[in-house]
């Protein structure tokens, strides 16, 4: 009989294959990945589907017994369109919504407001009445749609529209069955849509707990999301353990307004991103469910069903690029496998050209049937956790695990998420990590196809969605002004007052803010209206970017590139008598900052002297704001659309300062067919997704008068 190989015997004849290569793989996260995996690594049996820690799933059956929820996350211009584009949906296989508001509307607005001239509309849908939410879900019977709302800085009005929207149409609240985001822990670390500061918007986070508790038994009263996470730059670690800490500050908050942990932490769900790291994807889903099990052990749960983290995921937005698009059909793909064998219990597949735009119905399509083609053709759901039991995926379970938990334990020794985000450091930690992502794909280190290897000499334009920003603007301000010409204006005047009351008193059932809210939204309050009677007493928030510093720089040490361009910067600076100095402009409602931040820590390290503006600038504050800084650039940051009219605007405001010196380049989602448009108005250089920063920087050189020389060539001429 022949004997068994060992693992020493592979090891000498895998060394010899690759000729003693280090075949190790040393992740972002701090892992280090063997090439091989056998029982002896898997040191933790993973159990059965459907009991505790649930590591291989929330249900017994799985999909076995039903799949996942085909949730598509949309929503855009007006009510009226956004309901034609649900309901074309729903008959083309979907199962659930979930709604994407404008940011007019996360950020408490009302589409009149002159802050918001450029977002109404744009990257999501107006919501400014319960008019418009009627409208939203016209024909749509919410006691049979389960509905998502991604809201968290306006959650007050939204929620109660949506109430009222159900009462409306012949539903009781009892019936109403989805979820509301509802997490700001989240916003204050990486997506900014925050309206209020921290601890008035926890209070409003648990008086939604205690409200849907009362009155709506089907309806989930928070999503944790560590999508958003990832995609300002997080690894897997980070998103995990970010994600269940935030999760165990929220129960925390419920249980200290007086709830009993077990009748609302069943009504808890979660939002994680699936990127492109396929098994550490699956692993990570895994291991948020044993952590959250841990998590709700200790803080006191008895029902097994509040100890289960039930989780929405959607397919990576970063991972997506403007260059070779098409690719982003095989990507999502690959997501959604991930997804799938990660035990999600719903997921969102996101469209080939939402790098650049808003999905058409050819890109929406697409990414629907890439769910129901898994669901329908491949037999992936009739098996229940297939990969379990896998020595790779079941280690790399535990690492992750292990991993995520040092994290969580530094939060807690801390005194929890809330004290952990005041303090700033799981904000700078993500931001670390973001600028060393962009450092390795920018070197090459970490391959993107079609942009940074296997690049196309010449590119087709993808037809893209483009919203009437304006026209949609002056319907939604008709509309306003209808609505509050036809309502009792003594009757809604009396329910603001009452919630503004509410708002500063002290935190009881009495003083309910979503209660009051819906009284409000009865009466015919406006979004804006609802918000600014809170604002009254808890004002509006804001903070100043801190780019963390020496990150990007690291990784270019001895590259000669890197050199000319430090050589550049420093040539300008002998010429000028100081630094070339640039504002990173943030204009408009949209808080995403990750490509700001990169971009300001990136020239910062070449050696620009870098001015951070805040977030949600309008164009003359950013004007003012560049003049008091004696900037030579302004870049503009933008990700939600509001390009064509916030950038014109800026340019011509600088033009009437006499200051059309000052260069304006422009950066984010700004899809090709724009680039004439903003060159036109002015525009002198545009940076899109997938742009290299170093080669960024070179050119911003060319255009302060430096001769910089072109990539690849080692002197100037």
């Amino acid at each position: 009989m022949t004997e068994k190989p060992t693992l020493d015997q592979w090891a000498a004849a895998a060394a010899k294959e690759v000729k003693g290569k280090d075949l190790t793989w040393q992740t972002p996260e701090g892992i280090a990945v063997k090439p091989l995996y056998t029982a002896e690594d898997v040191t933790v049996d993973p159990g059965l589907p459907g009991f505790a820690p649930f590591t291989r799933g929330v249900r017994a059956s799985m999909y076995a017994g039903r799949p996942w929820t085909i949730r598509q996350y949309a929503g855009f211009s007006t009510a009226e369109e956004s309901n034609a584009f649900y309901r074309r949906n729903l008959a083309a296989g979907q199962k659930g919504l979930s709604v994407a508001f404008d940011l007019a509307t996360h950020r408490g607005y009302d589409s009149d407001h002159p802050r918001v001239v450029g977002d109404v509309g744009k990257a999501g849908v107006a919501i400014d009445t319960i008019e418009d939410m009627k409208i939203l879900f016209d024909g749509i019977p919410l006691d049979q749609m389960s509905v998502s709302m991604t809201m968290n800085g306006a959650v007050i009005p939204i929620l109660a529209f949506f109430i009222v929207a159900g009462e409306e149409q012949g539903v009781d609240r009892k019936l109403l069955d989805g979820t509301i985001q509802n997490d700001i822990l989240k916003e204050f670390m990486v997506r900014n849509t925050y309206i209020y500061p921290p601890e008035p918007s926890m209070r409003i986070i648990s008086d939604i707990f205690g409200y849907t508790s009362r009155e709506m038994p089907k309806f989930n009263s928070i999503s944790i999301s560590g999508y958003h996470m990832q995609e300002a730059g997080a690894t897997q670690v980070q998103e995990l353990a970010f994600t269940i800490a935030d999760g165990a500050e929220y129960v925390r908050y419920g249980v200290a307004s007086g709830l009993d942990i077990d009748k609302f932490a069943g009504r808890l769900s979660f939002f994680f991103a699936i990127g492109m790291n396929f098994f550490m994807e699956i692993a990570k889903l895994r291991a948020a469910r044993v952590l959250w099990h841990r998590v709700m052990t200790k803080l006191g749960a008895k029902d097994e069903r509040s100890k289960m983290l039930r989780t929405h995921c959607q397919t990576s937005g970063v991972s997506l690029t403007e260059q070779d698009p098409y690719n982003n059909v095989m990507r999502t793909t690959i997501e959604a496998m991930a997804a799938m064998l990660g035990g999600t219990q719903s997921l969102h597949t996101n469209a080939l050209d939402e790098a650049i735009a808003l999905p058409t119905d050819f890109s929406a399509r697409i990414a629907r049937n890439t769910q129901i083609v898994i669901q329908e053709e491949t037999g992936m759901c009739n098996v229940v956790d297939p990969l379990g039991g896998s020595y790779y995926v079941e280690a790399l379970t535990q690492q992750l695990v292990d991993a995520a938990q040092e994290i969580i334990d530094r939060v807690e020794a801390e005194g929890g998420m809330a004290k952990a985000v005041a303090a700033g450091w799981p904000k700078a930690m993500i931001e670390t990590a973001a600028a060393a992502r962009q450092a390795r794909v920018d070197r090459g280190d970490d391959v993107i196809v079609g942009v940074n290897k296997y690049r196309l000499a010449n590119e087709d334009l993808l037809e893209t969605l483009e919203v009437d920003n304006a026209k949609v603007r002056e319907g939604q301000i008709a509309r306003i002004n209808k609505v509050k010409a036809q309502r009792d204006e003594q009757a809604c005047q009396a329910a603001l007052a009452a919630l503004r009351a509410a708002a500063a008193g002290p935190q009881t059932i009495e003083n309910n803010l979503l209660a009051h809210a819906v009284e409000a939204a009865r009466a015919r309050a406006t979004l804006g209206e609802i918000s600014s009677a809170m604002e009254d007493s808890f004002n509006r928030y804001g903070t100043q970017p801190t780019p963390v510093k020496g990150v990007y720089a690291a990784p270019y040490e001895g590259d000669s590139r890197w050199q000319q361009v430090l050589d550049g910067v420093q040539a300008v600076e002998r010429r000028l008598g100081r630094k070339p100095k640039l504002l990173v402009a943030k204009m408009g409602q949209d808080g995403h900052d990750r490509g700001a931040n990169v971009i300001a820590s990136a020239f910062g390290d070449m050696g620009f002297d870098v001015v951070s503006g805040p977030l949600f600038q309008t164009p003359e504050e950013t004007v003012v704001l560049a003049l008091d800084s004696g900037v030579d650039v302004v870049g503009a940051s933008s990700l939600a659309a509001g390009h064509k009219t916030l950038i014109p605007e800026l340019i011509a405001k600088l033009r009437e300062k006499g200051r059309s010196d000052i260069k304006v380049i422009a950066g984010g989602v700004i899809p090709p067919q724009d680039y004439d448009f903003l060159r036109d108005a002015g525009v002198q250089g545009i940076y899109g997704p997938g742009s290299n920063v170093v080669e960024c920087a070179a050119d911003v050189l060319r255009l302060l008068g430096h001769n910089m020389p072109p990539a690849g060539l080692e002197e100037a001429a």
